[in-house]
């Protein structure tokens, strides 16, 4: 299965709703937190998430849809 690298950023309204675990259980996605910084008003995220480019797809348009920002990483599609 495809691995891409991915960066959410999050803003204050959101710091506290749990996005990642909440697209591992409505998207056929497995996340791996490589990297990260929350503080109590703004934070980022390095992910792996692992599944098939249109579930990868779906997922991360449902994660913006929700207000979070997402960028890709250089070289984003690691395997598959």
């Amino acid at each position: 299965m495809p691995l891409r690298r991915v960066t959410f950023t999050f803003e204050t309204k959101l710091i506290q709703r749990p996005v990642i675990y909440e697209l591992g259980k409505e998207f056929e996605i497995v996340t791996n937190i490589r990297r990260a910084e929350v503080n109590h008003d703004s934070g980022w995220v390095v992910l792996e998430l692992e599944g098939t480019v249109d579930e990868i797809d779906r997922g991360l348009a449902w994660v913006a849809e929700q207000g979070v920002g997402v960028s890709s990483l250089e070289g984003d599609i690691l395997a598959g």
